[in-house]
């Protein structure tokens, strides 16, 4: 039978968080609306606000792109100036040689999504993501003073950013009672994150017509914890690859790394064996870490190729780190883990890496 994983976009394949960008493109103070969103995403996200999910920062930011006048155009340029997370492209062409099935499950609009999906060899019908019409929302002059304030008052709360109480007043009176009594419906933009991720990867999967024990799902950040559980409680391999702490304690394997070839030795183990042989060389690499760093030959066949060998060997590159998650508790303590994600997290997404 076909293997089948599934990525999420932003982290494991791209290190751009595109949003994050095109509201840098209006100037210093997007990026402090966006982090001050971000973080009330976080916040509402975790308490378990009814109705929202993880990742709608991309539905709570369109007034804001709206009032600075950004086009669709100016989000496919962001895109284009995006990167490939280093040795992405060489795992998707690794995997497609096997016959995988490849697909990208991304809170990411569609035009930077199906961007990096076609900078990887992955087509548009594999990709599911949010679609955005900046179009149809176009905003009318009525909306203007009530967002140009909202946006001022972000712009302060941006200072105060650790004070959770304040950034939860305003932007519940602005999203949820200031916009809908003016008419306007945040969530006519129907975002691809939390819940919906893995509904998304329910539908592929019955499709399909495949167990969800016989898949993988890959992500790291607030919007993939509900698709990385669902993977690891139904009996298949749900790898956190340089995950925050949102991600990490969802996941059964974690994957910290600046390359991301190094995923391919888990994805040939389940081949061979399933649930049961990714496990056994997550924990290989994780209890024998330092032999393996300082002698690369070392290295069980079983838990790296030939090309990956020759790789570590001849490249100066930070070492991966393995954790075989089930047993973090027993084994090393889970923020020990989340630390050493977070370490890679910043230095293969830069800015993007503070982010939920």
């Amino acid at each position: 039978m076909r293997k089948t994983i599934f990525f999420d976009l932003e982290g494991p394949l791209s290190p751009q968080d595109n949003a994050y960008e095109v509201m840098r493109g209006i100037g210093k103070k997007g990026a402090s609306i966006f982090e001050v969103i971000s973080k009330y995403d976080d916040i509402i996200s975790m308490e378990g606000r009814e109705g929202y999910e993880p990742g709608d920062t991309l539905a709570l930011i369109v007034p804001f792109l709206l009032l600075h006048g950004v086009t669709e155009t100016d989000i496919k340029a962001v895109s284009e100036r995006a990167k490939i997370v280093e040795g992405a492209k060489e795992l998707v062409e690794l995997l497609q040689a096997e016959n995988w099935d490849i697909y990208i499950i991304s809170t990411s609009y569609e035009y930077h999504a199906y961007n990096v999906g076609r900078k990887l060899g992955i087509e548009p019908e594999r990709i599911r993501c949010t679609n955005l019409s900046l179009k149809e929302n176009a905003l009318p002059k009525k909306y203007l003073y009530t967002v140009k304030k909202a946006e001022e008052d972000i712009i302060e709360l941006y200072s105060h950013i650790d004070k959770p109480e304040p950034i939860v007043n305003r932007l519940d009176e602005f999203f949820f009672h200031q916009l809908p009594a003016l008419g306007y419906n945040i969530f006519d933009t129907q975002v691809v994150g939390g819940e919906r991720k893995a509904e998304a990867l329910r539908e592929i999967a019955k499709d399909k017509g495949e167990a969800i024990s016989n898949v993988i799902a890959v992500g790291d950040s607030i919007t993939d914890y509900k698709m990385l559980n669902e993977v690891a409680t139904h009996g298949g391999i749900s790898v956190v690859f340089n995950g925050n702490e949102y991600a990490v304690p969802y996941a059964n394997v974690g994957l910290a790394s600046v390359d991301m070839r190094f995923l391919y030795p888990l994805c040939a183990a389940f081949t061979r064996g399933g649930k049961g042989e990714v496990m056994d060389v997550a924990t290989k690499w994780e209890d024998n870490r330092d032999v393996f760093e300082q002698n690369p030959s070392d290295i069980p066949d079983d838990c790296i190729t030939a090309d990956i060998r020759d790789f570590v060997t001849t490249q100066k590159r930070p070492f991966p780190y393995f954790h075989n998650l089930e047993h973090a508790d027993a084994r090393r303590n889970l923020e020990e883990i989340i630390k050493i994600h977070k370490q890679m997290r910043m230095r293969v997404r830069e800015d993007a890496g503070k982010l939920g």
